[in-house]
């Protein structure tokens, strides 16, 4: 595998990236100069440092880095004994990079549903990237394939927050106000907050929405610009004609100016 064209499709796909390189060595190391290996939010995407201890904890480093919205370069001196705790003694030398994704447009939808499946098939046709979250494989099963339309699997809605940047629009189409509460309070107790955020439902769900993420410690501020309903008001309540209305307020928010 060419892992110069890894990172490339990665990032062109919506994927930020860390490559790991070995720069030095000495005495007895499992890795060799020069290897690398490419981690996203996931784990290791390609490549290795050697493997065992130290690319175990080399990628918990990249994926820490991942979450960093200014973190770009990280080096990194190891003892393999000291601080790996592996047996051999020698040493390693780590260069971190983070290759950020071609995000232009990059939307983060909470929830397969119904809006969310005919929403993308909407996005589906613009130059943007999408990521779906969603820990129900059935649903995520429905969402359309199409370039730039990422499907991602998880244990908990919540999960997905690390794929949300300062870029991002962020929809909350999830099962409810129970599973949208836990995203909504991650994002806004987290560094990164992005551009839009958006929750489906009304203006009675906005109040209790309000009232609980403030017991959960949000700022009052942050809180605000949360736009629920989301949406503009325009159509039916049938899912089609909300992911237009969704669509539309989505990209007036993006340019503004026009």
């Amino acid at each position: 595998m060419n892992l110069w064209n890894e990172i490339a499709r990665l990032c062109e796909a919506g994927e930020s990236v860390v490559v790991i390189t070995i720069t030095a060595t000495r005495g007895s190391v499992p890795g060799i100069s020069g290897a690398k290996a490419i981690v996203t939010r996931n784990g290791l995407e390609a490549g290795t440092i050697g493997g065992g201890k130290i690319e175990a904890k080399a990628i918990e480093v990249a994926k820490e880095l991942l979450k960093d919205p200014g973190g770009t370069i990280l080096t990194q001196c190891w003892n393999l004994r000291k601080d790996v705790g592996m047996t051999c003694g020698g040493e390693m030398s780590l260069l971190f990079e983070r290759a950020t994704a071609n995000l232009s447009w990059h939307v983060v939808i909470f929830g397969a549903g119904h809006v969310a499946q005919s929403l993308v098939e909407v996005l589906a046709r613009m130059k943007c990237h999408v990521d779906v979250i969603d820990p129900r494989p059935d649903w995520l099963n429905r969402i359309p394939v199409a370039e730039g339309i990422i499907a991602r699997s998880v244990e908990s809605y919540r999960d997905g927050v690390p794929w949300v940047t300062a870029e991002s629009q962020v929809l909350c189409l999830s099962q409810g106000h129970s599973t949208d509460r836990p995203v909504l309070s991650e994002i806004l107790k987290s560094q990164v907050k992005p551009s839009f955020l958006g929750v489906i439902g009304s203006a009675s769900k906005r109040a209790i929405l309000t009232r609980e993420l403030l017991e959960d410690g949000a700022e009052a501020a942050d809180i605000e610009q949360i736009i629920c309903p989301v949406g503009l008001p325009i159509g039916s309540n049938a899912p089609e004609e909300i992911a237009i209305s969704i669509t539309a307020q989505l990209l007036q928010h993006r340019d503004p100016w026009i």
